[in-house]
């Protein structure tokens, strides 16, 4: 059986902050992530939902692509990272077109419906166990945001 592709953007700031957002119904928060759909590539499903999950348009070619990782048994993870100034984000402005029933109540939900800069530090408690370990083992979130944050130009 093939796994399922998750694709995520892991959007860093000058703070060394990772954006998450906080699953609707749930007690954990996440980044960005979606499945991928036929025939689309894992960076146009990164993008599509970032655009989806927080309403932030990213160039396609302005990710770095850190690769596809084991998640869990059913799923695979492809992981792409950007930067972004705190400033030049205003997470008020942030917000989730997908939606889901929520069982419960039978009505339409945002799929998630909060948006934090979390500190590199909080962001394994932050997350769910097991995407928790994923962004405090495996991926090295100092030198992700090394690769990514624009250089400083030399005199």
């Amino acid at each position: 059986m093939a796994k399922n592709l998750s694709c995520a953007v892991l959007l860093f700031n000058e703070r060394a902050q990772l954006l998450l957002c906080h699953v609707t119904g749930k007690t954990w928060w996440d980044v960005p992530k979606g499945l991928q759909d036929a025939g689309e590539t894992p960076r146009a499903t990164a993008v599509r939902e970032l655009a989806e999950e927080t309403g932030v348009v990213l160039a396609p070619d302005g990710l770095l692509d850190l690769g596809r990782i084991a998640y869990r048994p059913d799923k695979d993870l492809h992981f792409f990272a950007a930067y972004r100034a705190s400033d030049s984000l205003d997470l008020a402005q942030c917000s989730c077109s997908s939606q889901f029933e929520d069982p419960r109540s039978r009505r339409m939900c945002p799929e998630v419906d909060a948006f934090e800069w979390v500190p590199f530090a909080q962001v394994a408690a932050r997350c769910s166990k097991t995407m928790g370990k994923v962004l405090s083992g495996i991926v090295d979130l100092e030198d992700v945001l090394r690769r990514v944050r624009p250089h400083e130009p030399r005199d």
